[in-house]
């Protein structure tokens, strides 16, 4: 279960004490999801004092060059540079852009870059409009990153994000004349594991698919799973080689397959794949999970958690293995995220109690065999003699 109640801001960009706030915040924190909400302090102060949920809301920040258009529709994802980046974090928006703090939130710059890719005017937006939904900087160098557009596909900057090149080669788009095109996709999600940021996972809009070079190819890897259509995917924090997806039934019908609430993990980088199910309904779950509604934490065993959009938090404490409701009557839940408070790779306490040590009676010590007799023996001739001694003192 999360070990602490996740945190809460809601964010104006006019009203610059809560840009402190929210700074700050991230600072600690180094993570958080965004999504559009109603904005004022009071709000905030309010969230920080619960330590309710992540949520970054920017209203009216201006856009330069939207034919006209010069407000950010929504927020998408907020993602941190990372430890070879502190202080830096990355927001993805609606119309499809990127911008760049370098101060913690406190302010933000638009990533010209990508904003001016000859790409863009041929972008169209997905059923969640023109979205910047996925940031990955890489752990392992501070120049490059992917971003994820729908539909637009993956891109990838090798040089901090003054240029973008198309990383969509295998990936189909089965919805257009040519489903193989160089760009626009619907991608829904893609993940990575710090140690091997090479090696890419991707969930498209039909389609499952891993890269082993950075982005530059794609393979399919939909083996054993009811459907290859879905949204949510996250990564193992601690083994590169296992990822979790939650399949839908098609584009059409986008709920669990079979009825059935299953969670699949593949430990073999996507090559087989396994449902879990213990603790979930195998019944009429006529469930949907969405693209940042599945997340887990760094303990160990990784705690492996997702919402649904009717409501319903569930978590699993072992890695996927067995699963809990945590709350069933909450709202639609778009986002879910986990954190840990403390040492992360410490080991997650067992629920099995301890045995309790057996308590040693003291027994009182008994003679040895075949001495009673003798016992009995010295005290009866002891008699005679005390008797003797007590008329002599008379």
């Amino acid at each position: 279960m999360l070990s602490r109640p996740p945190l809460r801001v809601l964010f104006v960009d006019d009203d610059h004490a809560i840009h402190r706030t929210v700074g700050k915040l991230l600072a600690a924190f180094e993570m958080c999801s965004a999504y559009d909400g109603p904005s004022a302090l009071v709000e905030v102060q309010t969230a920080l004092a619960l330590r309710a949920e992540f949520a970054l809301v920017i209203l009216d920040v201006s856009m330069p060059g939207w034919g006209g258009l010069d407000t950010l529709e929504r927020i998408w994802q907020i993602a941190p540079g990372g430890k070879n980046r502190p202080g830096v974090l990355y927001a993805g928006v609606e119309p499809a852009a990127l911008f760049e703090s370098r101060d913690h939130g406190a302010t933000w710059t638009l990533n010209e870059g990508l904003w001016n890719h000859p790409h863009r005017p041929k972008w169209q937006p997905g059923g969640g409009g023109l979205c910047l939904h996925t940031i990955l900087p890489d752990a392992t160098n501070p120049d490059r990153m992917w971003i994820a557009i729908s539909t637009g596909g993956v891109y990838r900057t090798e040089d901090g994000g003054a240029s973008w090149q198309v990383s969509n080669h295998g990936v189909r788009a089965q919805f257009l004349p040519d489903p193989h095109p160089e760009f626009g996709q619907c991608v829904h999600k893609v993940v990575s594991h710090p140690s091997r940021p090479e090696r890419l996972f991707l969930q498209n809009h039909w389609g499952l698919y891993r890269s082993e070079n950075g982005g530059e190819s794609w393979q399919d890897m939909a083996n054993g799973v009811p459907s290859d259509f879905g949204f949510a995917m996250a990564m193992h924090p601690h083994d590169p080689e296992t990822v979790y997806i939650m399949p839908l039934e098609s584009d059409e019908f986008r709920v669990m397959p079979e009825g059935k609430l299953r969670v699949y993990r593949s430990r073999d980088a996507g090559r087989s794949w396994e449902p879990l199910t213990r603790g979930l309904p195998q019944k009429d779950a006529m469930e949907t999970v969405l693209r940042d509604a599945m997340d887990v934490d760094d303990m160990n065993p990784a705690g492996v958690y997702f919402g649904t959009r009717s409501g319903r938090l569930y978590g699993s404490p072992d890695g996927g293995a067995s699963w809990n409701l945590i709350h069933g009557g909450l709202p639609p839940i778009v986002c879910v995220k986990a954190a840990v408070v403390g040492e992360p790779a410490k080991v997650r306490a067992s629920r099995t109690r301890t045995a309790a040590k057996p308590v040693r009676k003291k027994v009182a010590a008994k003679p040895a065999r075949g001495t009673h007799g003798k016992a009995r023996r010295a005290r009866a001739s002891a008699r005679p003699r005390r008797a003797a001694e007590k008329k002599k003192k008379r």
